[in-house]
């Protein structure tokens, strides 16, 4: 029986208006997907979204087909793929898997995640856990670094700017903390250089040193009361710090030399330019036999699989079987760790090319066909690290010998043979002031969503003078990158203001991968 409402009564609000919203913020979110596009849908979703949007709404806003998310591998053939999914992990490790099979497929396609409610911090630490979320130029990270301050970070590590140097260094039975900052002016001056410059660097100023201490033999009392009171104090500190910097070359140094390292950097070179893969992969064997390092030796593999996008599957398996036997089988999940991050990868089967290079690995000697077998694999697997380094010239042509002293370009930082790609990336907005001629790079990058604002008139009248650039590095930076940006500055009149979330380097980046802790 229905009860009449008292004449007095308000009217009920028209609750069709929410409906109206939610399809409006819906259509919103999946027209940031320009284009046709796959829609997976969480299964308790699909009730409440045919509430609000059927079927043919979703047909004009160029949803082609509907999946539903569940945990088998996805048939979609589209090239960009839309998720509306509860904040759960599981969902999100469901979704990391598909990118991660497009990964490893070299397949590129653009993703966009829909949270119902809302989004919860965790589900992005899945995702960057997983290696999906924020794609942070892994390659700058797994090179030797070659600046002083990388190089200390590399030996004895920084840590909140300030560093221990121990009885190495100090010559002494004591550690010494140091802070490592502009205040410090041996190490403001050495910071950025390349190493091989820093020992004649450090030479220089102990005669100069010493030559201000000398010119106390000719002084007079007054004079010699005015040497004690103003420079004496500031001569002494600066001698205890060049003291600790010429101990601490001298230990980095004899760490290098005992790691072979100018062989080391051969092999990193070589594997950046693409060139003599079959001679590096050996050399890596070779690493791993003699057990130099546990991260070195996953360091270097890393690095030959994201320069070649991904290592072909004998070599995989043999790397990898030559590591579990050689340091343990405890580091069997750090490999799927690197696998899910994108680090060490295995390329996908099924080359065209494999039956005429074993036909032709049957008339040539084993080195020959080691050589063939890499050109074979270089035509037939497009690496987007090769495509990236091409468009951005990021390892440099050069004629005879890169001038350390001298440098010419940002690739000083890893010795004239790359330039960071962020840095890059950065120099050339800045050159161009906006993305535009950048349009392949962002689609190798696989990035979406990029802007540029530029200043006013009258802001660029009162600021140019100053050319102020903040940079923000979301995920970590290494300190080669900040030496990098630092000459850029130099060279083309910028003051540049770094925030970070980590500086980082290949050992922690390893050390972050591995399931043995040391």
């Amino acid at each position: 029986m229905a009860f009449p409402h008292r004449p007095d009564a308000p009217e009920l609000p028209d609750f069709s208006m929410l409906k109206r919203l939610a399809r409006d913020q819906l259509i919103y979110l999946l027209e940031q997907l320009p284009g046709k596009k796959d829609l997976f849908i969480e299964a308790d979703l699909m009730s409440p979204l045919d509430r609000i949007a059927n079927v043919s709404i979703l047909k004009q806003h160029e949803v082609d087909k509907l999946y539903k998310v569940e945990n088998k591998p996805a048939l979609s053939s589209n090239e960009q793929l839309c998720f509306l999914v509860r904040p759960r992990i599981k969902n999100m490790r469901y979704v990391a898997s598909l990118v991660n099979a497009d990964k490893l497929a070299g397949r590129t396609r653009k993703y966009k995640v829909i949270f119902s409610p809302q989004k919860f911090h965790a589900c992005e630490m899945v995702l960057e856990e997983e290696g999906v979320y924020g794609d942070v130029d892994f390659v700058t990270a797994l090179c030797s670094q070659v600046v002083y301050e990388g190089l200390v970070d590399d030996t004895f590590r920084i840590k909140c700017g300030s560093v221990d140097f121990g009885p190495e260094v100090t010559s002494s039975d004591r550690s010494l903390k140091v802070l490592l900052n502009a205040e410090d002016k041996v190490f403001n001056e050495i910071r950025n250089e390349h190493f091989s410059n820093v020992f004649g660097f450090l030479s220089q100023k102990a005669r100069n040193l010493q030559a201000q201490y000398d010119r106390r033999r000719g002084m007079d009392i007054k004079q010699m009361k005015n040497f004690v009171s103003q420079e004496l104090k500031g001569l002494k500190q600066e001698h205890r710090l060049l003291s600790v910097h010429i101990g601490a070359c001298e230990s980095i140094m004899k760490k290098k030399t005992k790691q072979d390292f100018q062989e080391l950097i051969k092999t990193e070179h070589a594997l950046l330019e693409g060139f003599s893969i079959r001679e590096s992969t050996s050399y890596i064997e070779e690493h791993i036999d003699r057990q130099v390092s546990p991260l070195e030796s996953l360091r270097l593999m890393c690095l030959l699989s994201i320069t070649e996008n991904g290592l072909i599957p004998k070599d995989y398996r043999s790397l990898k079987t030559q590591y579990l036997q050689s340091y343990g089988p405890e580091h069997l999940l750090t490999f799927s760790n690197l696998r899910r991050a994108g680090l060490l990868t295995e390329q996908a089967p099924g080359d065209t090319l494999t039956a005429v290079e074993s036909k032709v690995s049957k008339l040539v000697t084993d080195k020959a066909a080691g050589k063939i077998t890499d050109a074979f694999s270089s035509l037939a697997k497009r690496s987007n690290f090769r495509a990236i380094s091409k468009k951005l010239n990021l390892i440099p042509r050069v004629d005879g010998e890169y001038d350390l002293k001298v440098p010419r370009d940002m690739a000083y930082v890893f010795s004239g043979a790359y330039v960071p790609l962020s840095c890059r990336l950065i120099e050339q907005v800045l050159e161009r002031r906006s993305w535009q001629g950048l349009d392949e790079v962002v689609r190798l990058l696989n990035c979406s969503e990029l802007a540029f604002t530029d200043m006013t008139k009258e802001d660029k009248a009162s600021s140019e003078s100053l050319r102020l650039i903040l940079v923000v590095f979301l995920g970590g930076c290494t300190f080669s990158e900040i030496s990098a940006l630092r000459f850029l500055g130099r060279e083309k009149g910028y003051r540049f203001i770094f925030l970070t979330t980590a500086v980082t380097n290949s050992a922690r980046l390893m050390e972050a991968m591995s399931e043995v802790k040391a």
